[in-house]
């Protein structure tokens, strides 16, 4: 390790051992919550801190607060303010004790859903779904990176050897920042998080966890707090988490957010193999409006995933669906043992690491249990090639 890099640990260090002393001060009956929302970019979250007399046990024990959304991207000069409503609440890692985290909606000052808030359609959707109960589960990919966004712990002049010993292995030459997956793991527990996994992932300082099963719109929600404790753990080790789908140019993989999914149907045993009927149904139904799902799997319309799906590192190509049994370069997946089992789920493989799981939930339940208008999905962008 070089003497920067040391130099910058030790420096975080202190500044940690320093936070703790503060962070033990007694806060007598006041409690903080981090209100947090997604803003414009539909990528990146924002977070600001109210003081309460009470411990709250609910999201819906907060009043609706506000915010600047000039600063965000969310409104112009004139009217700037933007409505944020506690939607969901958890414990808060970084102030541990009485303290939360309120995940927020986004609203106009008539407190109709913000143009930029696509939660409120899933919560729609899920509520004409509730009697299939779908379960969905997500594997969220990110890479570590510099201050200066080069990878975390690369050569700064060239590349480490080439992918193969890096997926789940063991090691200072095989794994760069695994103590950040490990704080970020016992981070979403205490959160109350149903983080249910991680590993190392095969282009080294990539990572993966898991989310889930979650079934509704608390996937999305679930999966946004996650992402938020995840930046948080980061900007405390002084590294910059990327979920871009695409961090690293060349034969390198890049990362995606997976997308498990089933209904009460598919996971039922039968003797009529009806849930084996209804998996090879949904993904029938998912060919043929493939490029449809793309335009929804991340916030660019597609354009991000166009770097990622290349037909290479385990991807198909972004142009083309396809899907078999245990095939990890097919648009979707169908577990081996599910294929014996003739039930279970599948995974969806084409979502990217940056995107909106409440549009991917959304796009999901559309197409595999909706019918008629409510099937449609509305592309906001067609890719071309």
């Amino acid at each position: 390790m070089s003497y920067g890099h040391s130099h910058k640990r030790a420096r975080t260090s202190h500044i940690a051992d320093l936070n703790a002393k503060y962070m033990a001060l007694e806060q007598f009956g006041n409690y903080q919550v981090m209100y947090i929302w997604i803003d414009a970019t539909q990528e990146n979250m924002r977070g600001k801190t109210k003081t309460f007399d009470f411990e709250p046990k609910s999201a819906s024990d907060l009043p609706i607060w506000n915010f600047d959304g000039t600063s965000t991207g969310q409104s112009l000069g004139e009217g700037s303010d933007v409505y944020i409503r506690p939607i969901a609440l958890f414990r808060d890692p970084f102030r541990p004790g009485p303290n939360k985290i309120a995940l927020c909606e986004t609203l106009t000052p008539d407190n109709e859903p913000h143009p930029t808030n696509y939660r409120q359609q899933c919560v729609e959707v899920m509520e004409k779904v509730k009697d299939l109960q779908p379960w969905f589960g997500m594997e969220q990919e990110f890479t570590l990176l510099g201050v200066d966004k080069h990878p975390y712990n690369w050569p700064v002049n060239g590349f480490p050897a080439p992918q193969g010993p890096y997926y789940c292995g063991v090691g200072s030459d095989r794994v760069f920042g695994r103590q950040i997956l490990e704080a970020h793991y016992r981070a979403c527990m205490y959160a109350g998080i149903k983080i249910s996994g991680s590993n190392v992932e095969s282009m080294p300082s990539q990572f993966e966890y898991q989310v889930g099963p979650c079934e509704g719109i608390e996937m999305g929600d679930q999966l946004w707090v996650s992402r938020y404790i995840l930046h948080r753990i980061c900007e405390e080790y002084g590294v910059v988490c990327s979920l871009d789908p695409k961090p690293v140019l060349g034969d390198w993989s890049g990362a995606g957010c997976h997308l498990n999914f089933s209904t009460n149907v598919m996971r039922t045993p039968s003797e009529d193999g009806a849930g084996w009927r209804a998996i090879e149904e949904a993904v029938m139904k998912l060919s043929k409006v493939h490029m449809h799902h793309i335009a929804y799997y991340d916030p660019h319309g597609g354009r991000d995933n166009e770097r990622r799906l290349v037909g290479a590192n385990q991807t198909e190509t972004v142009d083309a669906f396809s899907s078999g049994v245990a095939d990890r370069e097919a648009s979707v997946r169908i577990p081996r043992q599910v294929f014996a089992d003739k039930c279970g789920y599948f995974e969806d493989r084409r979502p990217a690491s940056n995107c909106d799981p409440y549009m991917v939930t959304v796009a999901m339940v559309r197409t595999c249990c909706l019918e008629g208008d409510d099937a449609k999905l509305n592309l906001r962008y067609v890719p071309k090639f």
